[in-house]
């Protein structure tokens, strides 16, 4: 057993189209390597910090995301020589599973994934956040009282109707 800690770059491309780990940024990994029959078992923690957009208002967003990590890398299969076995394309095998490759881990793949599935699907700036207005796209935040005076379409004729009427009769009584 070994444990590890280290800063890694954040490599392109892990997120979602709303939120995700910047390129470069990095990534704290505190990690604990045990070695079992079937090959090496990951197990730890990692933070990265994430960036983004509101899905309500569309400012930025940005948030730190703790995680736990845990993957199994296979030692890679060997004949009775102690030769490693080369699999060809057409052998069914499982594409997710993951290998040590000459003594080496390659952490990306377990990383992405784990992030990926820890993404909120809609991040918010505050969780009150009331968003755009749907009719002029106005930020609701910043005028509490917006709002538009919209009449529906199917009474739009009816409203016609008392606005020509001079003579129509009111409800007040007129004192006399």
């Amino acid at each position: 057993m070994q444990e590890v800690s280290f800063t890694a770059p954040a490599p392109a491309g892990i997120g979602i189209m709303s939120i995700g780990v910047p390129p470069g940024s990095g990534i704290d990994l505190d990690l604990r390597l045990e070695s079992v029959i079937e090959g090496v078992l990951v197990t730890g923690t990692a933070r990265v910090r994430l960036e983004g957009e509101c899905s309500r208002c569309l400012d930025p967003v940005s948030d730190e995301l703790e995680i736990d990590v845990q993957e199994l890398y296979l030692y890679e299969e060997t004949d009775h020589r102690g030769r490693v076995v080369e699999h060809r394309e057409d052998d069914e095998q499982d594409d997710e599973q993951r290998h040590v490759v000459a003594e080496h881990l390659d952490l990306e793949p377990m990383l992405r994934d784990a992030v990926v599935l820890d993404l909120p699907l809609a991040p918010v700036c505050r969780d009150d956040c009331p968003g755009l207005c749907s009719q002029c796209g106005a930020r609701l935040a910043d005028d509490p009282e917006h709002h538009h005076d919209v009449i529906d379409p199917r009474w739009a004729a009816l409203g016609g109707l008392l606005d020509g009427d001079a003579d129509a009769p009111t409800d007040e009584k007129e004192e006399g």
